[in-house]
């Protein structure tokens, strides 16, 4: 298995043989020296050498402030560089896969087939109502600049280039210097942005992934799947199918972030409409020039007149109507009023749609089918993708933001103080409120700041046809009522159609309460006619991790799932359910294949919906062979839950989990909680307090910055315990109740779910890579160097309880080393971390000197580029 990633290794080696080069031109042989000491020392300490650890220890103990920065960025770039020639081999020629193959719609198709329970319409049936809506989130964990990121997409497609068997010695030489100069372009390029970006400025770099990495993806996709069909089904993809489709929080998702309002919200709406209209009009100019066929069907000619070059003329309409919708839009983003006409703009997708499909349709019915499935398909599918609009927008806001506002309004109009009602008058008010077709909010009122804010957002909201804005997302939903105020928000900015809102259930006590929730919203008439049988529910994986450890969110998440799947079905609702998973395994995270088939059963029957966030877009979809094998795995994996559904887990699984979660909870939140000490040992051990000065996303650290631990969000609590290589939110509690339960003769029917449900073994093998990533050696370091005495005690009762868990989940398992049975990850955490210990001993001498007083500027820079290469190394920040 190793063996076969030889060529992998080799292009590392070269990358960091022209990194190498690009330090001792930039900075001299002397620090280059310098750098290849540390990484000697570093690898020697690794493999068990004292005498190695202690010179290393010794030689970043003292390091002089004027190498540091260089040392960490030689360190930090490798790394990068480290996980392009990973990301490029699972795409290379000449790389097989065969965990990737197994999980890959060809051999699910292939299963699917020879199955006798299963017939073929059934797969026809099953595909015809595949959805992936994958989301690009707001608050992106991505510690890579775009300035950067487009170097490395660069250095992807120059590897790619060099596997070409017949180039000549110059042209490899060719290749490998401009791989120099964009190593050099790297190293000269600032890491760490200077300030943090703006929602506009993330909703750019969304829309960039859209532009270098789906646009192409997406048919091509498409292509292989119509491919495999054919081939084992017989049957071809509609042309108007479309499966796949893509959201956006970047710009709408206002939930604790201050700098997204109103007027962000409509400049991004009009950004993506005018990137949309820049990259059809790319489209539409191939087509121009390509589609120069003189015979058409009676229809077409009917339709459009007699024309020589019958669908050029169709074409170059569409040119002309997206040249002014790109001037439209540019006007717009200018606050200029646009010259141009709205009647002369695209402003709906079926205007791009119809013309392309009339032409689609008459080349096919004219003997030229295979002109017609070219470009031209592909463009039919990116109108039915991604749209005139790119991509649609979530809005997101917090509950008691709307409960704040609507009690703004009953104080003044003075029927008293919304916020102090119980939930039934809550519900009545809002009721008879939405039934009412007078308004609520006098015209002249000026409302609070805040409330202005809420209202201004659901005014444009209103504005925009149905269809551009996908859905209204509470977070920290918790009552019938939370969902009702938005609506009633909405009523009031105007809106003329419903538009879905989304309850998000993200604590414990939330999610046990879903279903409560939403059994009294579809007991209210008005509701159950406004939603049209259909409802979208949004499940949260951070904060419920956050609040009650991964084992009890994980299993809250699951019977939230369940019960709410049972409870649509008895209703006859089509229920949607929202994913908002992180990249983490502390918030949710886990290869698609496996999480998607650990799902309940049915809860995949509408599609799947999910968040894709920070440094996983650019892992998962940022190039576009990448995006195509990562669409594939995400249909393969949504048609096979469907078709072959998970067990229902048994009476006595279910009887283990609730109290392995019962457990685990306790034990995790008696440390996080209870323990008066953990909070200044968090603060202590990890960066985290120094994490807000790196400028990932334009959301603050903390939803109320002068909270506490509590209010800290879910991402920088996993970010800093991530750096220190405790990973302690991933696994706390976790190995400990398993004990408790070994201890009661409960060991063999784990065992057994372990071996025969999905769920659980899903997150037994999550446990196993966190596990595999944390480093008692380097956590114990953070301690000794930057925790008061008096709290080493905590750390090292904390490191002793990894230790044993690791233990009990390698005794669970039946395995002598954790990752056994993928000994590549295990290579590949193994070469990383010779690399990572020098950027994590480092990090703890900056944050050593920064709190006992120094201030020379180049220490902050450095901290910041070691935060920043340790995610890399570990290939997760949030």
């Amino acid at each position: 298995m190793i063996e076969q990633y030889s060529a992998m290794r080799n292009n590392i080696n070269m990358l960091g043989h022209l990194l190498g080069e690009t330090i001792s031109d930039a900075q001299g042989n002397d620090i280059l020296q310098l750098i290849e000491n540390i990484r000697i020392l570093s690898k020697s300490s690794r493999a068990g050498d004292d005498q190695a650890r202690q010179q290393l220890l010794n030689t970043l103990q003292t390091i002089s402030p004027e190498n540091i920065i260089p040392v960490a960025r030689a360190f930090s770039q490798f790394l990068n560089l480290t996980n392009i020639a990973e990301q490029y081999q699972t795409i290379s020629r000449h790389h097989t896969d065969e965990v990737m193959s197994e999980r890959s719609i060809t051999a699910l198709l292939t299963r699917l087939k020879a199955d006798p329970t299963i017939s073929k319409q059934q797969i026809i049936d099953t595909v015809q109502q595949l959805l992936i809506e994958l989301v690009l989130t707001a608050h992106p964990t991505e510690v890579t600049r775009r300035s950067l990121v487009h170097k490395y997409v660069e250095i992807n497609n120059n590897l790619e280039k060099l596997e070409n068997a017949d180039l000549t010695e110059k042209e490899r030489q060719q290749i490998q210097r401009r791989l120099l100069q964009l190593i050099a372009q790297a190293w000269h390029t600032n890491e760490i942005r200077t300030q943090r970006p703006t929602p506009f400025e993330e909703a750019k770099w969304g829309f960039a992934v859209i532009e270098n990495s789906l646009w192409s993806a997406v048919p091509q996709f498409l292509r292989q799947l119509n491919d495999d069909l054919e081939e084992h089904c017989q049957f071809q993809l509609p042309v108007d199918l479309a499966p796949v489709r893509f959201s956006s929080w970047m710009g709408g998702d206002r939930d604790g972030n201050p700098f997204v309002t109103a007027k962000i919200t409509q400049q991004v709406l009009y950004l993506a409409r005018w990137k949309a209209a820049e990259l059809f009009l790319s489209d539409i100019q191939q087509l121009s020039d390509e589609l120069s066929m003189i015979e058409c069907s009676a229809e077409f000619k009917a339709k459009y007149g007699d024309h020589a070059e019958p669908y050029r003329i169709v074409v170059k309409r569409l040119r002309t109507k997206l040249n002014n919708t790109l001037n439209y839009f540019d006007d717009k983003l200018a606050d200029r009023t646009p010259i141009i006409a709205e009647s002369e703009i695209i402003t709906h997708d079926d205007q791009l749609w119809q013309p392309l499909f009339d032409c689609y349709q008459s080349l096919s019915a004219c003997g030229m089918r295979i002109i017609a499935n070219g470009l031209l398909l592909d463009c039919l599918r990116r109108i039915r993708c991604f749209g005139v609009t790119l991509s649609r927008l979530d809005i997101r806001q917090e509950s008691t933001r709307h409960q704040q506002a609507i009690a703004e309004i009953t104080r003044y109009i003075g029927v008293g103080d919304y916020a102090q009602w119980s939930e039934e008058d809550k519900q009545a008010f809002l009721i008879r409120e939405l039934s009412s077709r007078r308004p609520l909010v006098p015209q002249d009122w000026q409302p609070s700041e805040d409330t202005k804010e809420i209202i201004e957002t659901c005014k444009v909201i209103a504005q925009q046809p149905k269809g551009i804005i996908s859905c209204y997302i509470i977070s920290m939903a918790r009552t019938a009522s939370d969902v009702l105020a938005v609506h009633l928000l909405l009523k009031e900015a105007g809106i003329n159609y419903t538009l879905p809102v989304v309850p998000l259930f993200e604590t414990l006590d939330d999610l046990d309460n879903a279903e409560r929730v939403m059994q009294q919203l579809f007991n209210i008439d008005w509701y159950r006619g406004i939603i049209n049988n259909q409802q979208m529910i949004m499940i949260g994986y951070s904060d419920s991790a956050k609040d009650a450890g991964m084992l009890a969110a994980s299993w809250a998440q699951y019977r939230a799932q369940e019960a709410l799947v049972k409870l649509c079905e008895q209703r006859n609702i089509n229920l949607t359910l929202f994913h908002g998973r992180g990249g983490t395994i502390g918030r949710g995270g886990a290869p698609a294949h496996a999480a998607l088939l650990s799902q309940p059963p049915k809860s995949l029957k509408n599609g799947l919906r999910v968040t894709e966030q920070g440094e996983m877009i650019r892992f998962k979809l940022g190039l576009p062979e990448v995006a195509v094998q990562s669409l594939d795995l995400y249909a393969s994996a949504i048609l096979e839950a469907n078709l072959l559904p998970p067990p229902e887990p048994k009476q006595t699984w279910r009887e283990i989990m609730d109290k392995l979660s019962t457990i685990s909870c306790e034990i995790y939140r008696q440390v996080v909680r209870g323990n008066e000490d953990f909070v200044p040992y968090f603060r202590a051990a990890t960066p985290e307090q120094e994490l807000s000065r790196l400028p990932l996303g334009s959301r603050p650290a903390k939803r109320n910055p002068k909270g506490g631990v509590k209010s800290l969000r879910a991402i920088p609590w996993i970010f800093a315990w991530m750096q220190n290589r405790l990973m302690l939110p991933a696994w706390l509690g976790v190995g400990a109740s398993l004990r408790k339960l070994f201890a009661q003769g409960q060991r063999s029917t784990v065992e057994e779910m372990c071996k025969s449900w999905p769920f659980f073994s899903t997150r037994i093998g999550m446990i196993e890579m966190v596990f595999s990533k944390t480093d008692l050696w380097l956590a114990e370091y953070y301690d000794q160097r930057l925790v008061p005495e008096q709290l080493w005690s905590l750390g090292q009762s904390l490191r002793e309880q990894l230790t044993t868990d690791i233990q009990t989940l390698l005794s669970l398992s039946h395995k002598d080393k954790l990752m056994a049975d993928l000994p590549w990850v295990a290579e590949s955490i193994k070469l990383r971390n010779i690399y990572t210990d020098p950027l994590n001993l480092l990090q703890v001498e900056l944050l050593h000197r920064l709190r006992n007083g120094e201030t020379d500027p180049a220490l902050e820079q450095a901290l910041m580029i070691t935060i920043t290469g340790i995610a890399a190394g570990m290939r997760n920040t949030g």
